[in-house]
């Protein structure tokens, strides 16, 4: 690990947006409203120049950091292939890393040091074709290994999801960090950072450090950097820091090249969402970020990330048993120190929100009734969760937390769940992310103060159906040290009066509920913009790899 005190100077890159900015944003990502319908964004061409350099058959070159044989210790043509490569033969929208709509907005520029399948330098990588276009020398002494700078390009998610995007997008970098990192050779050292400052990021990226300066990158879009990920080969002593600001020096990297059309001035909810992004990753005081490293799950291997992909909503109806859910739920609470809380909720013969028991293998229970024809009403009113088997789910973000923890809670989400869900291939498990939550304030409705315990992200899972059993139940083994909250009234759906629950958790049902009724007390609406609140009926399932627009 990094010396933490070992701090660099990132260059200036602004003042962070006002915090009643910030809060307004997010109370409007986490209301009702709805974004509105705009036609489908193609993908736009790759925008580095060139035909790019194959990365299959480079395993084999000899130098500073290379393995027995000679042999490249950071193979990346296997960590790209089973990370973010577009599998060969398939749309390019199904992806083994998972994104919102399948969109893809995450980009990866490669710093690659010695002991790599290709030669040090700096290089754009293209999912779609599986190569890298050169983009400039690497710094001189660069320590062995690869760097990997995250960027996204926001239009096509922001067109598709509007004010609801910036999240997502967040998300989504998450995502591909944990890919990265799962896919990291067995004999290397990896280490994730998702909080370095985004100047410093974009310098050592070769990118301009500012979003909004279409002069240095004429038809190109904005590119806005949010995560790093480092692989080392085996006993080589590298300060990620360190090499980070190494290779921001001055910049010696290829421009994109113009694409007609590409030259359209942004809509200001583009405009909004990238300054939004870029000003949340400014990290000034802490430039060279906290990193962590990135151990894999056990039962995960490279069949595993190959076959990982979302499954379409029919195929996780059935949940999962305890033991696997007490192990998806260790992995999600394990994969970041800095991320969020998680609970799983579960249907079947005990339906109620479950925890991880602190110091064992089991599981404890935070409120017990079915929360998941809540949750679908939360999840843009996706109907097809009220039926998963289990929903693990991500929350925390109080609606006024600083910029810095707004940024790391979300790319700490989408990392974890991106363990969780190759985890769970692992297993033999199914699941798909659930990235879009409106209203959905777990903490006020468990009886807690408003406001501070959003839900952020969420993973259904399911598991293959049992020979001869149509649809199981969740099976519970019987409590050893502790017995189940008191059943108490829940609120039922017709307006009835109801006394309020005043036991904590506040959240029960008694046994003979009807699946009619929800397990989760209603919430009030996040403040928001004088725009009608819009309910949005549930989406048609899509294609496997896709999440449903809301």
């Amino acid at each position: 690990m990094p010396d933490p005190s070992a701090r660099t100077a990132a260059p200036e890159s602004g003042t962070r947006p006002a915090p009643a900015l910030l809060r307004r944003a997010l109370a409007d990502v986490r209301s009702s409203r709805a974004p509105g319908l705009a036609p489908y964004v193609p993908e736009r061409p790759f925008p580095w120049s060139g035909t790019g350099l194959p990365l299959d058959g480079n395993a084999f070159r000899p130098g500073p950091g290379s393995g027995a044989g000679g042999r490249a210790a950071i193979d990346l043509d296997r960590v790209l292939r089973l990370s973010l490569a577009a599998p060969a033969g398939e749309p390019g929208r199904l992806r083994p890393v998972p994104s919102a709509g399948a969109l893809h907005p995450v980009r990866a520029h490669l710093l690659i040091g010695p002991g790599c399948s290709l030669p040090p330098g700096r290089y754009a990588y293209d999912p779609r074709t599986h190569r890298a276009h050169r983009r400039g020398p690497a710094p001189d002494g660069v320590s062995p290994g690869v760097l990997v700078v995250l960027t996204v390009a926001a239009s096509r998610t922001v067109a598709h999801y509007g004010h609801r995007a910036w999240p997502l997008l967040l998300l989504d970098t998450g995502h591909a960090a944990a890919a990265l990192a799962l896919a990291g050779p067995p004999h290397a050292d990896v280490l994730v950072c998702l909080d370095a400052d985004a100047a410093l990021l974009s310098a050592a990226a070769g990118l301009p450090t500012a979003p909004d300066r279409p002069d240095t990158r004429p038809g190109a879009e904005p590119e806005l950097p949010l995560a790093a990920v480092r692989l080392t080969p085996t006993g080589v002593t590298a300060d990620a820091p360190g090499t980070l600001t190494a290779w921001a020096g001055p910049i010696r990297a290829g421009t994109p090249s113009a694409r007609p059309g590409a030259e359209t001035a942004a809509p200001t909810e583009l405009a909004s969402a990238q300054h939004l992004l870029h000003h949340i990753a400014r990290s000034p005081e802490l430039p060279g970020g906290t990193w962590h490293p990135a151990p894999r799950p056990g039962p995960v291997t490279d069949g595993a990330l190959e076959k990982r992909r979302s499954a379409p909503p029919d195929d996780l109806t059935h949940p999962p048993g305890e033991d696997l859910l007490a192990r998806l739920l260790t992995t999600a609470r394990t994969a970041r120190p800095d991320g969020p809380a998680w609970t799983a909720a579960v249907g079947g013969d005990a339906p109620a929100l479950y925890a991880k028991a602190p110091g064992s293998h089991g599981l404890d229970v935070r409120a017990s009734g079915d929360a998941r024809p809540t949750l679908a009403r939360w999840a843009a009113g996706q109907q097809w969760i009220g039926g998963a088997g289990a929903v693990l789910l991500a929350h925390g973000c109080p609606g006024d937390a600083p910029a810095a923890a707004v940024r790391t809670c979300h790319l700490a989400a989408g990392y974890a769940a991106g363990a969780v869900q190759v985890h769970a291939t692992a297993l033999g498990l199914r699941s798909r992310p659930i990235g879009s939550w409106q209203r959905a304030d777990l903490g006020a409705a468990l009886g807690e103060a408003p406001g501070r315990d959003w839900i952020v992200h969420g993973l259904a899972v399911g598991a293959p159906p049992p020979p001869g059993r149509a649809d199981p139940g969740f099976v519970r083994h019987p409590p050893t040290a502790e017995s189940p909250p008191a059943p108490t009234p829940p609120v039922p759906t017709p307006p009835v009066p109801t006394p309020p629950v005043t036991t904590a958790p506040a959240l029960t049902a008694p046994a003979p509920t009807p699946p009619a009724q929800k397990a989760l007390r209603p919430t009030s609406p996040a403040p928001t913009s004088p725009a009608a609140a819009t309910t949005t009926p549930a989406a048609p399932a899509t294609p496997p790899g896709e999440e449903e627009r809301p």
